[in-house]
């Protein structure tokens, strides 16, 4: 089992940690790990692509995608940081703590990318690589090869699918754009667009950047599964 990554920088793990609602509650608390968990996602996304890469040569590259997508889906990361012990090492402000914020997947999720932001910054990447190899190990063996081996339509990702879509139509990648962000630090809800040559094919909501872009790129495959029946 992984265990959680040791620090030579405390003032980065710290920083992980710390929710905005916290930071809104302490003034004297300068920085929230929005920051660390942009970084985070990035850095996440390559491991797991250079990891699935290079002990899976037999997957094509839409089956590298597709399985990637599900290792580090939300409901996936909510589950490391549980394992982790996230949820009580989270700072969070204490309306996000009355909102049941320590078992928000969400926060959790988000908290787990900000450590491996954190992590990276801390330790380099062969450390990252080494700690989200442990993690990762189950996961992968579990739910990804499983998943692999046979033709299931769960475990295509919408975005890829849409993308896959606009480029044998029009040479081009869909565009999210953000619509609107509402609701307080700790339950934010995005609403997400996504169009083609200025063209918007659908719109979709969710309490992450993530899920929102998903859910609009889901509303675009009904709305163009639509027109095609009607052709």
């Amino acid at each position: 089992m992984a265990t959680f990554p040791r620090f030579k920088n405390q003032a980065l793990l710290d920083c992980a940690l710390t929710h905005r609602s916290y930071v809104n509650e302490h003034h004297d608390i300068i920085e929230d790990n929005e920051r660390l968990e942009f970084l985070g996602d990035a850095v996440l996304e390559f491991v797991v692509s250079e990891e699935l890469y290079q002990h899976y040569p037999e997957l094509s590259e839409a089956q590298l995608t597709r399985l990637r997508s599900k290792l580090v889906d939300e409901p996936q990361l909510a589950q490391f940081a549980k394992v982790l012990g996230l949820g009580e090492l989270m700072y969070l402000g204490q309306g996000a703590i009355k909102d049941g914020g320590r078992q928000n997947p969400a926060l959790l999720s988000d908290t787990f990318e900000a450590i491996i932001g954190a992590y990276f910054l801390d330790a380099g990447i062969e450390a990252v690589q080494k700690f989200v190899r442990s993690l990762f190990k189950e996961a992968i063996d579990n739910l990804v090869i499983p998943e692999s081996r046979k033709v299931s339509s769960n475990i295509v990702d919408v975005k890829n699918r849409l993308q896959e879509w606009a480029l044998a139509n029009y040479k081009k990648v869909p565009e999210y754009f953000l619509i609107k962000e509402s609701g307080p630090d700790h339950a934010k809800e995005f609403i997400f667009g996504v169009r083609i040559n200025h063209q918007l094919l659908g719109t979709g909501k969710g309490r992450r950047k993530q899920d929102a872009t998903k859910a609009a790129a889901q509303d675009a495959l009904n709305k163009l599964s639509i027109f095609k029946r009607l052709e």
